[in-house]
């Protein structure tokens, strides 16, 4: 729904197809493969660690298309703080189109940022019906219990790479050998994804990306 950094936009349609009922998203950022094609008809759990990524979600589940509409527009320069009567998730939403791709809600609107929330937020109003069933819960992957017979997206702060993240949850705070046998034991499809410097799991090639700076490569592990 927003831009979001590690974002699975440009590689969502390289994934294998969720093959259960139950879609089940345990880092769940901006949740771009639940969001793929027809994978939103699914039952789809978020999860993560990221307090105020799951408080966005929650209140783009709820929030009515009317009420949603009257957010303000933004000019490059305009700061989000200004915005009195916004709560602090509607805040949160127009800081993450402040500056696409960041880590964290930004501030202060960028002239990129101006462009994408005019392209986004009725990207988001013409969308938000596709999310309604979804369920968002804040909690770290370890803590989601029982463990059911869904597919499993795991797409975690990469091993290398993903620092940039909220310190609540980049990646030196995860143990990358205790994270690969969990996921080996959840049940039904699991798909991880990380980069080809990434060694904690056997991984296989999916795509190749080309950045602003640098071409990277993208590998999964899958099981089923």
């Amino acid at each position: 729904m927003w831009s979001y950094y590690g974002t699975k936009k440009r590689l969502a349609k390289y994934y294998p197809k969720p093959e259960h009922n139950l879609i089940i998203e345990p880092f769940a950022g901006a949740a771009m493969y639940s969001l793929y094609g027809d994978n939103w008809k699914k039952q789809v759990y978020l999860y993560d660690k990221y307090s105020r990524v799951i408080k966005l979600w929650c209140y783009l589940i709820s929030v009515h298309e009317i009420q949603f509409d009257k957010l303000p527009d933004m000019k490059k320069g305009d700061n989000v703080d200004n915005f009195k009567t916004l709560s602090n998730a509607e805040r949160d939403l127009l800081g993450f189109f402040c500056n696409p791709s960041s880590a964290v809600p930004k501030k202060t609107c960028t002239a990129r940022g101006e462009l994408a929330w005019g392209r986004g937020k009725k990207y988001i109003a013409d969308n938000l019906y596709k999310i309604r069933h979804w369920v968002a819960v804040h909690k770290s992957y370890e803590e989601i219990s029982p463990n059911l017979i869904g597919t499993w997206f795991i797409d975690p702060p990469y091993q290398h790479g993903g620092i940039w993240y909220h310190s609540s949850c980049c990646n030196s705070h995860i143990n990358y050998s205790e994270l690969a046998f969990w996921c080996c034991q959840r049940q039904g499809q699991v798909i991880v994804c990380e980069n080809s410097k990434a060694d904690w799991l056997p991984f296989k090639y999916l795509h190749s990306l080309s950045g602003q700076l640098h071409k990277t490569m993208e590998v999964i592990y899958t099981q089923e």
